[in-house]
Parts: C-alpha cells; structure tokens; sequence
C-alpha cells in the first residue's frame, strides 16, 4: 500500500490540482479551423463552376456570308458568349434559332457573331427599304435596328394636325447621330415597307416634303 507523505506537522500532503489537457484542446481548434476553410473552398468552387456556365450560345459564320445567302447549319459554328446583359444577347441569332427561310441582307464575315438584323426571314428580305431623315428629338434614343415604329409626320404649320402615315414598321437600319447645319442632328434611318404599305408611299413623301417624321416606337 502506497503512504501520503505526512509532514511533520503529522497532516499529508495534499493531492496536485488536475491539470487539463491543454494540447488536446489546441487540436480541436485546429479541427474547427480546418473544417471551415474546406467548407469554404467548396463554396467557392460551387459558385465558380456555376459562373462558368452564365453563357450564351449563339451562331458564328463559319465562312464569309455575302448578301442574299440563305442561311443552313453547315454556314454557321456554334460559340458560347458571356454578355452583359439579355439585350445585348439578343441582338444575335441564338444557336437554338430555327433557321428555315433565313436568308443574309448584308455580308457577315468568317468568325463574326451573326446579327439578327442580318439574318431575316424572305418575306422581310422582299420589302422596299425607304430611307428617311429624323431629327434626333423624334426618336427615342435608344431606337436599334429591329424594332417596330409607327411613322408620323408633323406639318410645319402648327395649324395642321400629325397625321399618322404607316403603322408597325421594322427598322432595318439606323446610323449614329450625325450634325447639321444651324446646329441641329439628325439619324439616317432606314425602314422597310411591306408590298401593302407601297400604296401609300407617293402620299407620304408628299406629306414629309412639308414637314418632319416622327417615329413613335412600339414595346419591345
């Protein structure tokens, strides 16, 4: 039997305090530490792996297509885009996009995204295209090849009413902002004219000769 060592007071010895593992203790610190950095890094892999695919598929011309080619698979590569934003993404042919009847009114070159004011269907490509000047203050800013205008025409006397002179008009084409004399601007726009909208034409120069078209855009 082991004897506390009494001392010569005749009392023992009291017992040493236990003392806690400290080290072990340390570990454990180790382990949260570890356990959060992994979580962590697979957050973050998640959330890069999903960024990557943020992209688009659009069509490319895989040769140089000129005016008037109609469009089949066999001109065109497939390329995934990262754009800014679905309107930016949507002023090119989708890789998804039916392209029966498609056919090229201006020349694309090899490799170039193709745009869809480039690619449109038949009946489209057989309008007239009628050019008109407009003052930059009769036109919303952001008017884009595309989109659908109704076309007014203000007299230049104020006594006469706007008259209305076509309706729901594709924009083929618009140019940048370009100065006149007296320090006005104006775009050069280009609109195209469905065979039943020819009827009207001599009416309508005759009514923008005497005054200034308006285009009021229709949504988007």
């Amino acid at each position: 039997m082991v004897q506390s060592p009494v001392r010569s007071s005749g009392f023992a010895v009291p017992s040493p305090p236990p003392q806690r593992n400290r080290r072990a203790r340390w570990k454990d610190g180790r382990l949260v530490l570890g356990v959060l950095l992994v979580a962590i890094t697979a957050l973050a892999g998640a959330k890069l792996l999903s960024s990557a695919d943020d992209t688009t598929a659009i069509w490319a011309a895989d040769r140089d297509l000129p005016a008037g080619t109609r469009l089949t698979s066999a001109d065109l590569t497939t390329v995934r885009v990262r754009f800014t934003s679905s309107d930016a993404a949507g002023r090119y042919v989708a890789a998804d996009a039916d392209l029966q009847g498609l056919v090229m009114v201006r020349p694309v070159k090899a490799g170039e995204f193709v745009p869809r004011e480039a690619a449109v269907s038949q009946a489209d490509n057989d309008r007239t295209e009628l050019p008109l000047s407009i003052a930059t203050g009769r036109l919303p800013a952001d008017t884009a090849a595309g989109d659908q205008v109704d076309i007014w025409v203000v007299p230049k006397d104020a006594a006469l009413p706007a008259r209305k002179l076509w309706e729901t008009i594709r924009v083929s084409q618009i140019d940048a902002v370009k100065g006149v004399a007296g320090g006005s601007a104006r775009r050069q726009v280009l609109v195209a004219l469905d065979p039943a909208d020819l009827p009207k034409l001599p009416a309508a120069l005759a009514a923008m000769s005497t005054g200034e078209p308006v285009l009021v855009r229709r949504g988007r």
